[in-house]
């Protein structure tokens, strides 16, 4: 009889010994195997749980892609087919980054106490799988929102996503190259990206698990912010005066305040993680 808690616990101790590296959701071996045996069992995270028994077959699906996660070093999500964000789900596959940015907080907090009122537009730049336009679609029900990527993969999946959280009459799917194919119409009132921000030199280095994402989703050329530099010469055409701008650069924080030491950035703190701004409009 083997039960969740056994699981975990197995799982654990070989994440542990196998040297992983973290950051795809979790960032120790312990939450890293819970979610991979909840994830399987489809079981809520509760302690209750914890002795449930598992059958057979199930026992060896999470050996498998235990095994998987181990001798490959696949990030956990695109084993699982699925990442949480913000308190929701989204379907994850391979070819597109995975969910995983402190904007996150903020959507929670709707933006307080930045944002002085609900937006009744919104723009995600760079969407991917869509999930931080659609988690804030979720917390602003009034809100139209546009999910914008270059990336026929990424699109097709926030696609799916919309579809998934029943988002189809508020959320928009278009491809383009940041701005450039954004038809004339009403600036956006709230503009959130999380861009390819990884400079060339953390490019080089980056752990196997790391390595199994799209390129062109990290990447963000020599200094980081190859796509920074293009969204803050061009928000000022699609942001209202009381409009703001929220993006993640990562690592690339210092380059940025570098290249930009007169712009009034706002640095917010987080519980977990950092590395990312808040500029107003105008």
């Amino acid at each position: 009889m083997t039960t969740v808690a056994d699981l975990i616990e197995a799982a654990s101790r070989e994440f542990q010994a196998a040297g992983l590296v973290f950051g795809h959701g979790t960032d120790n071996a312990w939450d890293e195997a819970s979610a991979l045996v909840l994830g399987v069992t489809g079981l809520p995270d509760d302690r209750a749980n914890l002795v449930a028994v598992v059958d057979d077959s199930t026992v060896e699906r999470i050996a498998s892609l235990k095994d998987r996660r181990i001798r490959e070093r696949i990030p956990l999500p695109y084993l699982l087919n699925v990442a949480k964000f913000a308190g929701a789900e989204f379907f994850v596959e391979p070819g597109v980054v995975i969910p995983r940015s402190p904007i996150a907080e903020l959507i929670v907090r709707r933006f307080e106490p930045w944002l002085s009122r609900p937006p009744a537009t919104l723009l995600d730049l760079c969407c991917g799988s869509g999930c931080i336009g659609i988690a804030a679609a979720l917390r602003f029900p009034d809100c139209r929102v546009t999910l914008v990527d270059n990336e026929p993969t990424a699109l097709a999946l926030a696609r799916r996503n919309v579809v998934l959280h029943h988002l189809q009459g508020r959320v928009t799917v278009i491809e383009s190259d940041l701005f450039d194919a954004l038809a004339d119409g009403p600036p956006y009132d709230l503009i959130l990206t999380n861009p390819p921000y990884v400079d060339r030199v953390d490019m080089s280095s980056l752990p196997t698990e790391f390595r199994h994402e799209p390129v062109a989703g990290l990447d963000g050329g020599p200094d980081g912010l190859e796509f920074v530099h293009r969204i803050l010469t061009e928000r000022f055409e699609r942001s209202p005066p009381r409009g703001m701008l929220v993006c993640e650069v990562g690592m690339s924080a210092p380059a940025l305040l570098r290249a930009y030491p007169k712009v009034p950035f706002i640095w917010p703190t987080f519980k977990d993680g950092g590395g990312v701004f808040i500029l107003n409009a105008h």
